[in-house]
């Protein structure tokens, strides 16, 4: 991001990313609170002062972002059943829609295993093959099946966990909460979501979630 802090803690809007991540989820009904997980050294978010009528705990950041979800989920162990439903979310994702929280809800709280918000692949997709300095495609991936992953991703408390761990056991590396579970050979479901739940990756990132705030839905985030 070239920035001077971390990209949660750029301001958005008025607000921090990660303030209006953590009130796209407090904010909707379903949830009963949040499991934060922040560095030891992190400096800015004490500074914040963040407060919301529901509990936010807060878990130890881990080196890798499994590590976080997994110190995470160890802290809702004191509050929450080993079968109840748990989301995770990105705090770098600002923009999530309340009923894209619904919808996934809805779609997976009856699911044997959970599910994921994604959206389908639009664009063509080439495969390139590392020439030196130079990229050059070497083929064409049919994307009809692709799936772009976004967050909240849902599933069990206690599933979830004992996945993640299996899976960090095993030396398999884990890239989002779904690929520990699809190790441990379960299916989640893919729910489609709206593409303006973008991932705060790219200072170009930052207007655009600015644009989706003020232009498209002021109101709905707060």
């Amino acid at each position: 991001m070239a920035s001077d802090r971390p990209k949660q803690y750029l301001p958005l809007a008025g607000r921090t990313v990660i303030e209006h991540s953590l009130n796209a989820m407090l904010n909707h009904p379903a949830i009963k609170g949040v499991a934060l997980a922040i560095a030891a050294d992190d400096e800015y978010w004490p500074e914040l002062g963040y407060q919301h009528k529901k509990p936010v705990l807060l878990a130890p950041g881990g080196v890798e972002r499994c590590h976080s979800v997994l110190n995470a989920l160890d802290v809702l162990q004191t509050t929450a059943h080993e079968t109840d439903w748990v989301l995770v979310h990105d705090a770098a994702r600002p923009c999530l829609r309340q009923s894209d929280i619904s919808q996934l809800i809805e779609c997976c709280q009856h699911h044997s295993v959970g599910g994921i918000l994604a959206t389908p692949v639009t664009d063509t997709i080439k495969q390139s093959t590392n020439s030196g300095e130079t990229n050059t495609v070497s083929a064409t991936i049919d994307r009809a099946l692709l799936w772009r992953a976004q967050t909240p991703q849902m599933f069990r408390l206690g599933m979830l966990r004992d996945a993640l761990k299996q899976a960090l056991a095993a030396g398999v590396t884990i890239t989002d909460e779904a690929s520990a579970l699809e190790w441990n050979n379960q299916m989640p479901i893919l729910v489609e979501g709206h593409g303006d739940n973008i991932k705060i990756t790219r200072p170009e990132d930052l207007p655009l979630a600015e644009f989706y705030f003020s232009q498209l839905r002021p109101t709905s985030h707060q």
